[in-house]
């Protein structure tokens, strides 16, 4: 089965994270898995794009009910009709997660992951207490592949402190 990685980030279209959530996108399709997002703009569109130029695939679970709402690099846009309650989905549809910089949204998408036993990549400073932290978007996508594959969640001795 094909292993999925959320990408969670800031929606804001602030254009200065985007080269790192660019090469998570391209590094999560350049070895074979799925990218799942929110599907709008930001972080969401950077990745997208970089799983986009890459050849790979884009989910985008979305707030509206709109599939046109969806950045142009989602491959499949998923309408909830849900608002924020979406970030629900996107947890659960995702095998791990991979968290950059953001707001009060990544905030609670990284306790639903924690809660839920989804494991998380901190690759934004969160400093969050049940996250594993990556200084590279290589060993953030490392990490989180290793972590998803081996179907374990993360070991007590990987935790980061809070």
């Amino acid at each position: 089965m094909t292993v999925m990685i959320g990408v969670i980030g800031s929606g804001d279209p602030e254009k200065r994270h985007d080269p790192l959530a660019m090469k998570v996108g391209s590094l999560i399709a350049g070895r074979g898995a799925v990218m799942v997002c929110g599907g709008l703009s930001g972080i969401m569109e950077a990745a997208s794009r970089g799983v986009s130029e890459a050849g790979g695939i884009a989910i985008g679970i979305l707030p509206g009910s709109q599939r046109r709402d969806a950045n142009p690099y989602v491959n499949y846009a998923i309408p909830t009709g849900m608002g924020v309650a979406r970030n629900v989905l996107v947890v659960r549809a995702s095998d791990a997660l991979i968290a950059l910089p953001g707001g009060a949204g990544t905030m609670s998408e990284i306790a639903l992951a924690i809660n839920v036993g989804r494991p998380v990549v901190d690759l934004g400073d969160w400093g969050i207490e049940g996250t594993v932290k990556a200084g590279t978007a290589e060993e953030a996508v490392d990490m989180a592949l290793e972590r998803a594959s081996g179907g374990e969640g993360l070991e007590r001795a990987d935790l980061q402190a809070g």
